[in-house]
């Protein structure tokens, strides 16, 4: 179980989050929603270890993993826009963390992973020749290989088109509970959040004002903001 309480984070001098505690447990999905520099990436960002946390802390299990690196905390992120390598195959893509590990049996690993996204085959394949779709998925891929304790997606349909979206949200939800996998899902955009998760966080000016799921939270917002911004 990750156990986000009451953490702060200022970059150069200007307060991102403040007091943000959030609760995921094992298997659950939960997605952060909130208009666009509400500070979502900001917190995945903190709890992935990429940004210092200037207060509260960070648990994994119970156990504090706030002065943890990121390396150890064995979380995997996969970023808005995919940050694919285009020079590599799809196989290099998915691999390469399981490279920078030192994992065993890659080749095994990597197609494993293909498979769990509908990618089978797709191995020698060069990342520019891809589809949006495609992509999409290779990412998906790559953050899942590793099979990580937590993943967390960062807006992960935000660039592909409405009618391919709808198409991957099914898909991506059902990737995820096949794997049984604890996550983190941010988006800007109701419908997706609703889809790709089991709870909604929403965020607005760097904080969390209400979790739920969508029907306790039209039952019962927390303020106007979020009666206005739900519906």
């Amino acid at each position: 179980m990750l156990n986000v309480d009451q953490i702060d984070v200022t970059i150069d001098s200007k307060p991102i989050l403040s007091d943000v505690s959030l609760e995921v447990a094992d298997s659950e999905i939960v997605a952060i929603l909130g208009p666009s520099g509400s500070g979502k990436s900001t917190l995945l960002r903190a709890i992935a270890g990429l940004v210092d946390v200037a207060g509260g802390e960070i648990r994994w299990d119970g156990r504090s993993i706030t002065q943890m690196p990121p390396h150890r905390r064995d979380f995997g992120l996969m970023f808005q826009g995919y940050a694919l390598f285009p020079h590599m195959t799809v196989a290099g893509n998915v691999g390469f963390g399981l490279r920078m590990a030192g994992r065993d049996d890659i080749d095994r690993r990597v197609g494993e992973a293909l498979s769990w996204v509908g990618l089978d085959g797709f191995e020698p394949r060069q990342v520019d020749s891809l589809s949006g779709g495609e992509q999409q998925r290779v990412a998906l891929a790559r953050t899942l290989a590793s099979e990580p304790r937590l993943v967390m997606l960062d807006e992960p349909l935000g660039a592909l088109d409405r009618n391919l979206r709808q198409q991957l949200v099914t898909d991506t939800r059902k990737v995820l509970d096949d794997r049984r996998v604890t996550a983190i899902v941010v988006t800007h955009d109701r419908e997706e959040a609703v889809a790709l998760s089991d709870r909604l966080a929403l965020m607005r000016e760097g904080t969390i004002v209400q979790t739920g799921r969508l029907d306790e939270i039209l039952d019962m917002p927390a303020d106007n903001w979020v009666r206005e911004f739900i519906s």
